[in-house]
């Protein structure tokens, strides 16, 4: 694979040029670079390389990234929501090749989630009978297995549970079992069916390295034999370069102090695939006349196709860390998350030596996919019941859960005024929100800021269902072993009569011990708070929807662009629907998928469908 850093012609050919390098594109294009090494195949990507990358491949080292907006991202700034209480939510995307931002939790949607794509949205070869199989194939499943269905054993990506220092989740999962004794507790819930159901969380670590194992690593740079193989980094793609309705090549250019220069041309024989994630696809192709014909206009771009689901149907997860004060003999990764790198180093060091300790580690190693019951569903009542009838209750919606919860042993804030300490957080975070929003450009000058609406808590069902979510987060985590007190600047300002306020210090309340009684007041004050709070989980997806084009659809069940010719968009941005889950895995089914697909379409062998 060569890495080259400037082009040494303004027009090459190739035959296909994916435009972005995120895990779906790495994914695709090392299949079918693997599958045929002739095969002239150029990726431009417009973040860095992360091959080696000590801020990458070290799993610990992701908050400080995310903290510290490294060139490894970007942000995207939404406009200011009344639902938010005029808040602008801020929402950061991977900027360099794959870059999973998603802190390397494993989890898998339910398989009515892909079902749904497949039947719901008509996407033939989209359901969960086609890609679970392509799942399997991408993984080494190395913590053991429910059955030869739902794990794989000889993928490239390397799946693991954290061998030790995991005191805080084991508190967890003991707490679970003695006080939410209506839910069960099960080895594996990923397996695409579980649901309500607390167990232990794998990340994309290898166990035999202590490496964040990734699409680029495993898919890219692992052929660097093959010279017909390029990855441009730190490119921008402007748009897709057309000839009548032919996507015939790409525009771009190198980025330099914050510009674009000079622009370049890079030819396709035989396909362009447009794979710039959830925020970039609908910008080259709007900024290539693909689009709304009024959001076209209105930018000055001139329209070529009218495709009005361009940029339309961005959904996300709306989470929230709830913070906890720790025990001193509690594992946690505050020391890391927050540490100067003098301190830090000790732990590199021991990563360094034998790929163990806590730079090893991601936090997050138990979780539960639950659904409210007959209880508190009277609890969310009215403003759940339309969301609840129409959608998770409907007979084959019962393996979805309304929220994902889980313990993150560390303090996830950047509050400067919480000083450092111990500290354990519950996050939540809603599986599949009823609101949605969009993003569209507002030039054809790719510097220009775009239009971007999150969406984040339009819809009241989504308020109800967070304030379902902090009540149990709450509950759970006040009864661990390890909990030392709320931190009381990180929960609703309640009123000082309540018998909600936080507590701290505070000892660990009893399994026994009764629920915090909340009143309507209360209620209110969480609300506000998440109004005040929630935030992205960068589970950003669906702006370029896999559905008919009379159904604002962007692509069909092939890929195809409707109206273009040699036109593919292969990431996040065709889910025409949400999924429960951390999207990692999905970026990986969408990347086999398209592998298949394009080897399908111009006639290459070796890419297989398991």
């Amino acid at each position: 694979m060569h890495t080259a850093q400037q082009p040494t012609e303004s027009e090459v050919v190739y035959d296909i040029i994916f435009a972005g390098g995120g895990a779906s594109a790495c994914i695709t294009a090392g299949r079918l670079a693997e599958a045929d090494p002739s095969l002239k195949i150029l990726i431009v990507e417009s973040g860095p390389h992360t091959k080696g990358l000590e801020d990458y491949v070290q799993p610990a080292r992701y908050f400080g990234n995310l903290a510290l907006v490294k060139e490894t991202f970007n942000i995207h700034i939404s406009r200011p929501s009344p639902s938010l209480l005029g808040r602008t939510p801020i929402v950061p995307t991977g900027h360099a090749t794959d870059i999973d931002i998603l802190v390397m939790v494993y989890t898998r949607g339910a398989a009515s989630d892909y079902d749904d794509w497949e039947i719901e949205y008509g996407n033939k070869g989209w359901g969960s009978k086609h890609l679970i199989p392509l799942l399997r194939k991408a993984e080494t499943y190395q913590s053991g297995t429910t059955g030869p269905t739902a794990h794989g054993h000889s993928g490239p990506l390397k799946i693991s549970f954290a061998p030790d220092l995991i005191n805080v989740t084991e508190s967890f999962l003991e707490v679970a079992a003695a006080f939410d004794k209506e839910r069960s507790i099960v080895d594996d819930i990923n397996a695409f069916s579980e649901c309500d159901k607390y167990g232990r969380l794998p990340r994309y670590v290898d166990d035999k390295t202590g490496r964040r194992s990734d699409a680029a690593h495993h898919y890219i740079y692992n052929q660097e034999n093959n010279k017909n193989l390029k990855v441009l980094d730190r490119h921008r793609v402007i748009r897709v370069v057309l000839e009548g309705d032919q996507a015939v090549g790409i525009e771009y250019a190198s980025e330099q102090n914050g510009g674009f220069t000079p622009l370049l041309i890079a030819r396709a024989s035989r396909l362009v695939v447009v794979a710039g994630g959830t925020f970039g696809s609908p910008a080259i192709l709007e900024r290539s006349g693909i689009g709304g014909k009024h959001v076209l206009e209105k930018a000055g771009i001139p329209p070529v196709v009218d495709l009005p689901g361009v940029g339309e149907n961005y959904m996300d997860h709306n989470v929230v860390f709830l913070p906890f004060v720790a025990t001193e003999d509690a594992d946690t990764l505050d020391q890391l998350f927050r540490g100067s790198e003098e301190e830090i180093k000790p732990y590199e060091t021991q990563w360094l030596k034998d790929g163990t300790g806590l730079m090893s580690h991601n936090g997050l190693d138990s979780a539960i996919k639950m659904r409210p019951n007959e209880e508190e569903l009277a609890e969310i009542f009215p403003e759940f019941d339309y969301r609840w009838q129409t959608y998770f209750a409907k007979a084959d919606h019962h393996d979805k859960p309304v929220a994902i919860l889980g313990p993150l042993a560390a303090y996830c804030g950047v509050n400067p005024d919480v000083p450092r300490g111990k500290y354990f957080s519950i996050a939540y975070f809603l599986a599949y929100p009823a609101s949605a929003g969009n993003i569209h450009v507002t030039s054809a000058d790719p510097n220009t800021p775009s239009d971007f609406h999150a969406g984040f808590l339009d819809d009241p069902a989504d308020l109800v269902s967070l304030r379902w979510s902090y009540k149990k987060a709450r509950e759970l985590g006040r009864r661990l072993k390890y909990y030392a007190g709320d931190l009381v600047v990180g929960h609703p300002a309640f009123k000082e009569t309540s018998s909600a306020q936080p507590i701290q210090p505070a000892s660990p309340a009893a399994i026994s011990a009764p629920k915090i009684v909340y009143s309507k007041e209360d209620d209110d004050a969480i609300d506000e708070y998440h109004r005040r709070n929630v935030e992205t989980t960068w589970h950003s997806i669906g702006t370029c929807a896999m559905k008919p084009r009379e159904q604002r659809g962007v692509v069909d069940e092939r890929l195809n662009v409707h109206g273009i010719q040699g036109l593919k968009v292969a990431d996040c941005s065709i889910a025409p629907g949400n999924v429960g889950a951390n999207m990692y895995s999905t970026a990986i089914a969408i990347g086999e998928k398209a592998a298949v697909i394009i080897a399908q379409d111009l006639g290459i062998q070796g890419v297989t469908e398991q």
